[in-house]
């Protein structure tokens, strides 16, 4: 395996109030360079119907979705070993610094994006931070035992943090 770079910068203004967080894009994201870009991916459904807004569809589209929701959105690993896109071939981690983020916006609440997000968070993140992040049930389609319907009901939790 080779070290892969995540290369889509992270999105968020001084006006952002959640900070979202993912593992690492996966093959559908890096090419097309932009977050849970798989067709499959249920992410941006998620947040729509959260938020009740219409589902975004091009990555302007997106950007200005999550901005004018106070969302922050980037992932833990800055660069890592990768097969594919599957979270469990994720080794010799290089985590992102989430620190301009934390420094620039103020950001009420962390979220993670699955299991494996969380667990590199607390390894690689929290240290640096201290701050605790919740974590959400995975919008991949890899997690096919979460309906649509569940997500949308566990992921509600970040509109009380948009809307303090």
């Amino acid at each position: 395996m080779e070290q892969v770079q995540h290369e889509i910068p992270p999105l968020y203004d001084e006006h952002s109030k959640i900070l979202i967080l993912g593992s690492f894009p996966s093959v559908k994201s890096r090419e097309g360079h932009f977050f849970y870009n798989h067709p499959q991916n249920r992410f941006w459904r998620v947040l729509a119907a959260v938020t009740g807004q219409e589902t975004p569809g091009t990555i302007p589209e997106k950007k200005k979705f999550l901005l004018g929701n106070g969302i922050a959105l980037w992932d833990v690993i800055a660069s890592c070993e990768i097969e594919g896109s599957s979270d469990s071939s994720i080794r010799n981690v290089v985590p992102n610094d989430i620190r301009p983020i934390l420094e620039t916006a103020d950001i009420r609440q962390i979220y993670v994006n699955g299991g494996t997000a969380e667990k590199l968070y607390k390894k690689y993140m929290f240290p640096a931070t201290g701050r605790t992040a919740v974590r959400l049930p995975s919008t991949s389609p890899a997690n096919a035992a979460c309906s649509l319907e569940k997500l949308i009901e566990q992921w509600k939790v970040i509109g009380a943090s948009l809307n303090k």
